[in-house]
């Protein structure tokens, strides 16, 4: 591709370390929230702890490092977006928007946000649920602590293909202008016809315990691509993209690198 065209793809996602962990912090501010967090803490020995200060002898003995705060939770808050990729606050839904709404940046550079309610019912993923890994997040914290995780993102309801993170537990990196990942993303959890054209990497990319929907036509060539049929397309491929053909599927193709010489049976992680 040059560097002039008007339809020059960017990478939207780099490579991820398969085996590398998140970063995560839980975050509790009251007596039973810090109780439902310590319970939590003991299956996430590798989580950090943030709480009040006078609720900080709800962690005694549990290996987790603990960070006992004595002032305002909101001054807490720049440090936790700068340290972790994933937060968990038990605290209430509409405290946590509030608190995080003045250090957001975007969802490629927010970590994960989620929150379990005082009764550690229910588990909702509130920022970036694909790119940041909350919504897999919620799903692990309501699996440990055998809550129902609440999540709102199509895809995931839906239990279809995420278009923006396709492969990345792979190392797949994504390659589109972001207009065409929000156009496809649209084509697939409308059950519109998708092509997933696959040339290279792991074909262990679908993790969902349900089948593939009957929308998405899996094929090995891009010529199989039928444009009066499709209505977009993922391309697994190490190909160079033409500008044409950018252009010809202009806001319908998404492009994904896998990384060279991964096995197609690649495990995953």
């Amino acid at each position: 591709m040059t560097a002039s065209s008007v339809s020059s793809a960017v990478v939207l996602s780099a490579p991820v370390n398969p085996e590398q962990k998140a970063r995560v912090c839980i975050v509790a501010i009251t007596r039973h929230g810090a109780a439902q967090a310590a319970q939590l803490a003991r299956d996430l020995p590798e989580a950090h702890i943030c709480t009040a200060a006078k609720f900080a002898q709800a962690f005694d003995g549990l290996p987790n490092p603990v960070r006992a705060y004595e002032g305002a939770l909101r001054d807490e808050m720049a440090p936790l977006f700068a340290g972790y990729d994933q937060l968990v606050f038990f605290v209430s839904l509409g405290a946590v928007v509030r608190l995080i709404a003045p250090v957001l940046k975007s969802k490629d550079e927010d970590p994960g946000v989620t929150v379990v309610d005082d009764a550690g019912q229910f588990v909702i993923p509130v920022l970036s649920g694909h790119v940041g890994g909350a919504n897999a997040m919620s799903e692990r914290i309501a699996d440990l602590l055998g809550a129902t995780p609440v999540l709102t993102t199509a895809s995931d309801v839906g239990k279809t293909i995420p278009v923006d993170i396709l492969g990345r537990h792979l190392g797949w990196q994504v390659q589109a202008p972001k207009i065409n990942i929000t156009r496809v993303s649209a084509h697939v959890v409308n059950g519109e016809p998708i092509a997933l054209v696959q040339e290279a990497g792991s074909t262990r990319w679908w993790t969902r315990p349900t089948p593939l929907p009957a929308n998405v036509e899996c094929l090995t060539a891009f010529a199989q691509v039928r444009p009066d049929h499709h209505k977009a397309v993922l391309w697994v491929t190490h190909a160079d993209v033409p500008d044409t053909l950018w252009s010809d599927w202009a806001e319908r193709l998404v492009v994904y690198r896998p990384p060279v010489g991964q096995a197609a049976d690649a495990t995953t992680a």
